[in-house]
């Protein structure tokens, strides 16, 4: 599998980013070996605005431009971990950011297709991943809430921004047995992070507690 290089045990990042790790294993329980490899491996220091560098490892979300964020290292595990991936999947990623859910998903599955609705962060995106080596991922600018038809069904799908209903775009170009994690609420200042079972005659939903990301804005999601 294309990959990013083994970390560099001499950038000052590496023991914060390994803490980052222990305390994803220790405190929130994160138990995919799996995900905390990949969240050990991926250099979140290289996603985040150069200014803000050195909290690149908090346990926090930080600012990007343009008004959106790079969610908080548990959130990133906690929804990598929902969707249950064991290497061999073809995975859409909806709200792409900065890159680095993208890089900790494409070490995890075969291939990932991502979408970010802003332009200028999916070209910053696809340089960083490109950068660091990765091969498997195949990102575009667009509007996430219509999904990728093209590469449709996909074994899994994360949502990295709030909606106010489930997009059944999105549902219909799961796999049946496909999961889908989103944050879904009324309120656009907060969610409840919900996983989306693709069944033969629909979907089920499964709540798992609340959660807060930047709108999931399209024709499918919010106006604004």
């Amino acid at each position: 599998m294309t990959a990013a290089t083994q970390p560099d045990l001499t950038d000052e990042f590496t023991l914060p980013r390994y803490r980052m790790v222990e305390l994803l294993r220790d405190k929130y329980k994160i138990a995919d070996e799996r995900v905390l490899d990949a969240m050990a491996r991926v250099p979140r220091h290289y996603f985040v605005p150069e200014a803000i560098r050195h909290q690149a490892y908090k346990d926090n979300a930080l600012p990007l431009a343009l008004g959106q964020t790079i969610s908080q290292p548990f959130i990133v595990a906690r929804m990598t971990e929902l969707l249950e991936l064991k290497g061999d999947e073809k995975v859409l990623e909806i709200g792409a950011g900065s890159g680095y859910q993208t890089a900790v998903l494409a070490l995890l599955a075969r291939k990932v297709f991502a979408i970010e609705r802003l332009e200028q962060l999916a070209a910053e995106a696809n340089t960083k991943l490109r950068s660091l080596g990765f091969r498997n991922i195949t990102l575009k600018a667009g509007d996430g809430t219509n999904g990728w038809d093209a590469y449709h069904p996909y074994d899994a799908i994360l949502t990295a921004a709030g909606g106010p209903e489930i997009p059944i775009p999105l549902v219909l170009q799961l796999k049946p047995g496909g999961k889908m994690v989103i944050p879904i609420g009324a309120d656009q200042r907060s969610q409840r992070l919900c996983r989306i079972v693709r069944t033969e005659r629909g979907y089920t939903q499964e709540d798992l507690g609340p959660c807060a990301f930047v709108p999931l804005i399209g024709e499918h999601g919010w106006n604004k």
